[in-house]
């Protein structure tokens, strides 16, 4: 009866020492981390490029991961815009600045850790 108890004990502190390794110091600074740590898992176990993880009255956040052999790592912020039918105009800092019709919307990125970066995406992208 102990030898499964100590297994079990064993795997949850592994599980929390890879999860305090692998992101530290990103895990308290946009407040609480279940939701942004959740859509990595999510992200993780499926083949999106990214995945959703709040919904504001203003817009959408999302989690993507940063890809190393791309030209500029942001690659998925890019297509999701192109398939809402925006343009990419340019990169300024941490925007991306995207055209529609007769709209400019700036699209904020944000490094949540060395593998992982959050965007914003204002609702009316998606109206």
């Amino acid at each position: 009866m102990k030898k499964p108890l100590f297994i079990i004990l064993m795997v949850f502190i592994l599980l929390f020492g890879f999860i305090t390794l692998r992101f530290g110091s990103a895990l308290r600074q946009e407040g609480n981390p279940i939701p942004i740590l959740t859509s990595i898992i999510k992200l993780e176990l499926t083949n999106s490029d990214y995945q959703q993880f709040s919904e504001t009255n203003n817009g959408y956040r999302y989690v993507s991961k940063t890809t190393r052999n791309s030209s500029s790592g942001y690659d998925s912020i890019k297509e999701f815009m192109k398939e809402k039918g925006w343009r990419f105009k340019e990169q300024a800092g941490a925007g991306f600045v995207f055209e529609g019709d007769e709209e400019t919307v700036v699209i904020e990125t944000r490094l949540y850790s060395k593998h992982y970066f959050l965007w914003y995406v204002p609702k009316k992208v998606l109206n």
